[in-house]
């Protein structure tokens, strides 16, 4: 490669990450009033340049970016949260009042915010919500293990496996991450090539150091909310504190915290069942409701040397007591 070409590399990987971090405070700070100049600081950018950078990199507007995110996330909680007021909702995702939240939503659903969160719950296939529960034959059980002094839950999947899921206390984990925004469902390949690419990363700077390091996906967006083209997710592996990324390597972290931990082994094409086993089956049962961090699979084995080829994974969502 000649010296122009990584020199481009390297301004265009700059900006990814520059963008990417913006995001990621969006996310942070969704219901504080989040400013150009704010925004633009967080970017090490010109305010007057931002918006337009933005704009061209990411496919929409820095205030339709805002907008939407908070609309799909007050939609998200419509449906998880369904005793809390819609009002309450909206402020809570940065809106100034009902009537701003309702022109947003109407303008984005093409429905009222109380009429998709009927219809929603009553026709969703959404594996968020429990519209699961008494079709079919899934099952969930509970018990007291006494030796380890915590409740394990014992749920079955579509396909009659059955899985364990437990409540538990997980440390805050540092990340490094390759993002991906666009349709990623049961797209091996392109799971295999982020992961390449943060190995490549990671490896000469000797941060690859099985079993402490942890490879994490991570995901912010709900594919019955957010279009498929605009959905995201982060192949990441834990790091130290103070890691330094550069290029298009981001930095992150999850949050301390409970969460719901549900272990499977699966196929490629068994993932959507498992995390509608995790939302529709365990979840509303459980006595939690979802936090507000993001949800995300620990990636315990290399499928390529599993006999069956199956992913052994961990399904972690953030959980709060109803």
């Amino acid at each position: 490669m000649n010296s122009n070409n990584s020199n481009s590399k390297y301004a265009r990987d700059e900006y990814k990450a520059r963008i990417n971090s913006v995001m990621d405070y969006i996310e942070e700070h969704i219901s504080e009033e989040l400013t150009l100049k704010v925004l633009a600081n967080v970017a090490c950018f010109s305010p007057h340049y931002f918006h337009r950078i933005f704009g061209a990199m990411v496919g929409e507007t820095l205030n339709s970016f805002i907008q939407r995110r908070r609309v799909e996330r007050a939609a998200y909680k419509l449906l998880v949260n369904t005793d809390t007021p819609i009002t309450e909702i909206a402020i809570d995702h940065g809106f100034s009042g009902s009537a701003t939240f309702a022109r947003s939503f109407k303008q984005m659903y093409n429905m009222s915010a109380s009429e998709w969160r009927i219809q929603k719950l009553k026709n969703s296939k959404n594996c968020k919500t429990p519209d699961k529960i008494g079709k079919g034959n899934n099952t969930s059980s509970v018990y007291f293990n006494t030796e380890q002094n915590k409740f394990i839950w014992r749920i079955e999947m579509e396909n009659k496996n059955l899985t364990n899921v437990e409540v538990k206390e997980l440390p805050e984990m540092h990340l490094a991450y390759v993002r991906h925004t666009c349709p990623y469902k049961g797209d091996e390949k392109l799971f295999a090539g982020l992961f390449e690419k943060l190995f490549m990363w990671a490896g000469p700077r000797n941060l690859v150091n099985f079993p402490e390091t942890k490879v994490i996906s991570v995901y912010y967006d709900d594919p019955e909310i957010t279009d498929e083209s605009k959905l995201r997710v982060d192949a990441c592996i834990t790091i130290p504190p103070a890691t330094m990324v550069d290029g298009e390597i981001g930095k992150s972290k999850l949050p301390a915290g409970k969460y719901a931990v549900g272990h499977f082994e699966l196929s490629a094409d068994e993932f959507e069942d498992a995390w509608k086993a995790m939302y529709g089956i365990w979840l509303p049962q459980s006595g939690y409701q979802p936090g507000d961090s993001p949800c995300f699979e620990l990636c315990l084995n290399d499928p390529k040397e599993h006999p069956k080829k199956k992913h052994i994974v961990d399904i972690c969502i953030p959980v709060k007591p109803l």
